[in-house]
């Protein structure tokens, strides 16, 4: 055998090479063969120049009994009962509706996301940590709510989601309801407001917007049994005001019916809300899903307005089909629930902007979360003057607090957001962000000594305080859904460190990171107060722009803060009787009725409404939050017509650039027996030492009228109307009356 020559070997190899490459390059050079266009890519419903209602019209006409019917129901969740046969088509997050591909129809994945995006970390993911929503509501900053909107819908987007199931407005009648954190606060203008524009900016992503949990869903022990009793007037008032402002600003394409019982019949079920209120009231046009297993029946349900079940199947799946087949369920029905299903992701933009994962803006959205908190943090307290610290003349500071040395608390449940680089948390598990507040306060004071001590040893917490300049205390109060707070005082003894450390140095700062209000037994021996809720993943930084005066605080309080939990409309929530069938013996149970009720006898007297009505000394007000600047108010006028328009001149009257949240309230004639007072309207002004400004205000009408029941309508009740304008709920320096018809 005659070997080759390594010289030919050589030769052929290159010859080889540069066939390949010829090769490449006549690929290279023909024209590429784009996929052929699927069949649907022409058909009328794809025009863009036709309405979401036009389009999805067009669709419905081409859909078989099947594919509606896929239309109304999710196909599971990781962890909710036994896998269904298309599970593995999902995203990983809280549920999915099929698509109809031969028409080009997508999927709808959803994933929570209250301040982030929920399970990052099971699906090796990244999720940015925005402050809890209760906390940004506390920036009274429209601006702000787009803000976080934008940073939840990008991030959605990026990890091939396109619909939240965020958009909490449920109002704060329960301070200690777990879910607190998740809303926007006690009063339904501002939490409106403000919600609507993050639904706003949250769908401008194309996304499918969501607002929730609809409604009078105001505690969550036995939330799935309890029946809100409460007037239609009070209901109109309160909670449903908040979510019509937000439908109004929002418009968001989904409202996700709650777990309770109103009035007798469950919220996934109930005439009044779903039809009455949302549809013929209200006009949305968007579907309704219910929260997940809060569905009870298949014809009721459907009748009522219940548009779509979630997660699964129990009632709008075969048993929904069988309805249909058997005529207990018009056909014209079901049209309508899928319509509705079509319209929102038209609407939405998910059918014209099919989703692409890309990668999350890891420190563009940080830098966001970090404004966003520099304008929720509420100083509460601060004597003297002692904030904002002075890095260059500090020498010593303690920092004491469980995990102030590497973290700071978040609230749990399906709002939970995943730590980097942490697994996926398991449910009730208290979760700290790696933002130190050691080290954010060591960055801005390089040549302070600082120290830390956990408070564990109250007598170490105490030395270390009393040998250092100032000493800043972090104290927590976790909470989550599925649960209730037994009280608003701190767990795990924290009042006693905070008496120990104030007691050994006056100078004592007091950082509150909590989804709602505490009591606070030691207000009157420390320096000062923050709160700075759950502050999201670059929440020490904010606190520390805060705390040295990088950043002029301007938040106000979205809710009341009690002396005592006894002086709250109901000292004692309400429980399920006892059973022995599990937490929730009548979820997803056919025909289900709830066990017990709590009568919402305070009516539409919500948070300082029900102070001021009933004359109850606060901790701190609603509307109230101090600045490193001070602000007078003058020349208020009040123009008298439909929609009346406030005016006035605000001042900054300190030496510091800062921004006052103008609040203006509205006392009603006698005869229309309302409240001492309501917030109808606010503003933003940013102001120079020393600069005045003239704001104006307007008042929708609306927002001076009360629900009559007999009438079923809205109406303004004529006489004297006295307007209020100030810095919080009780400091309203300008006040006039004018007369109203």
């Amino acid at each position: 055998m005659t070997l080759a020559s390594p010289w030919r070997f050589r030769l052929s190899a290159a010859v080889a090479l540069a066939a390949i490459a010829a090769g490449s390059m006549l690929v290279a050079q023909s024209p590429r063969r784009r996929p052929p266009e699927p069949a649907w890519a022409h058909a009328k419903y794809m025009d863009k120049s036709l309405s979401p209602d036009e389009r999805a019209e067009l669709v419905l006409k081409e859909l078989t009994l099947d594919e509606k019917v896929d239309l109304i129901h999710g196909q599971g969740m990781p962890g909710w009962g036994k896998p269904k046969p298309n599970y593995y088509l999902g995203n990983g997050g809280a549920g999915f509706v099929l698509g109809i591909d031969r028409l080009g129809i997508p999927f709808i994945q959803m994933s929570d996301a209250a301040y982030g995006v929920r399970s990052s970390a099971m699906n090796g993911r990244y999720s940015t940590a925005l402050p809890s929503n209760l906390g940004a509501a506390a920036s009274w900053d429209p601006e702000a709510a787009c803000a976080y909107g934008e940073v939840i819908g990008s991030e959605l987007r990026a990890q091939g989601y396109n619909m939240t199931l965020g958009g909490g407005v449920n109002l704060t009648r329960e301070p200690r309801n777990g879910r607190t954190f998740e809303y926007q606060g006690e009063d339904p203008v501002l939490a409106g407001t403000l919600v609507g524009n993050r639904i706003k900016c949250e769908q401008a992503q194309h996304v499918i917007g969501d607002i929730k949990h609809f409604a009078i869903n105001d505690q969550e022990s036995g939330r799935n049994e309890v029946d809100s009793v409460i007037s239609n007037r009070a209901m109109q008032e309160s909670d449903l005001l908040a979510f019509h402002i937000g439908i109004e600003v929002g418009d968001p394409q989904a409202v996700m019916c709650s777990y309770n019982a109103i009035n007798g019949d469950y919220a996934c079920e109930n005439k009044y809300t779903l039809t009455d209120v949302l549809r013929n009231e209200w006009h949305f046009k968007g579907f309704v899903l219910s929260d997940w297993g809060g569905t009870h029946s298949t014809i009721k349900a459907s009748a009522a307005g219940l548009d779509q079940e979630q997660p699964q199947e129990n009632f709008y799946g075969d048993s929904f089909k069988k309805a249909v087949q058997d005529g207990k369920i018009p056909m014209s029905e079901l049209d309508e629930h899928v319509r509705r299903v079509l319209r929102a992701e038209f609407a939405a933009g998910l059918v014209d902007d099919p989703l692409h994962k890309s990668v999350v803006d890891v420190f563009g959205d940080l830098a966001k979360a970090r404004k966003i908190e520099d304008g929720s943090i509420v100083l509460l307290k601060n004597t003297n003057n002692l904030l904002p610290l002075d890095k260059n003349s500090v020498q010593s500071i303690a920092v004491i607090g469980d995990h102030a040395d590497y973290g700071m608390i978040s609230g749990g449940g399906s709002a939970q957001v995943d730590p980097p680089g942490a697994p996926n948390p398991k449910w009730l598990e208290h979760v700290w962000f790696p933002t130190s507040p050691l080290k954010s306060i060591e960055a801005r004071a390089p040549s302070a000594k600082v120290a830390f001590a956990s408070g564990k040893d109250l007598d170490a917490a105490a030395e270390l305080a009393k040998k250092s300049d100032v000493a800043i205390v972090f104290v927590q109060q976790w909470e989550s859904e599925g649960m209730d707070l037994p009280n608003l005082t701190l767990p795990d003894e924290q009042d006693k460190i905070v008496e120990a450390v104030a007691k050994a140095n006056p100078k004592t700062i007091i950082v509150v990171e909590s989804g709602t209000a505490v009591t606070m037994p030691w207000v009157d021996s420390v320096g000062a107060i923050a709160e700075a809720w759950y502050a999201g993943s670059a929440g020490s930084d904010a606190v520390a722009d805060i705390l040295f005066g990088d950043v002029n605080p301007s938040a106000k309080l979205p809710i009341t803060f009690p002396k005592s939990i006894d002086d709250l409309p109901h000292p004692t929530i309400a429980q399920p009787p006892p059973h022995s069938q599990g937490p929730s013996p009548v979820m997803r149970m056919e025909d289900a009725k709830p066990t017990f009720a709590v009568h919402y006898d305070e009516g539409v007297e919500i948070g300082y409404k029900w102070y001021d009505a009933e004359n109850k000394p606060v901790l701190f007000p609603f509307g109230f939050g101090l600045s490193y600047t001070t602000y007078s108010y003058s020349d208020l006028k009040v123009s008298e017509g439909k929609e009346p328009r406030v005016t006035f001149k605000v001042t900054n009257t300190g030496s510091r650039a800062g921004v006052e949240i103008a609040e203006v309230y509205a006392g009603l004639p006698a005869a229309a027996q309302e409240p001492p007072k309501r917030l109808v309207g606010f503003t933003r002004v940013a102001l120079a030492p020393g600069e005045s400004k003239e704001v104006s205000v307007s008042v929708p009408r609306q927002y001076l009228e009360i629900f009559d029941e007999g009438a079923n309508a809205f109406k303004l009740t004529p006489g004297s109307y006295t307007f209020m304008v100030g810095g919080s709920s009780q400091e309203l320096p300008l006040k006039q009356e004018v007369s109203l018809n």
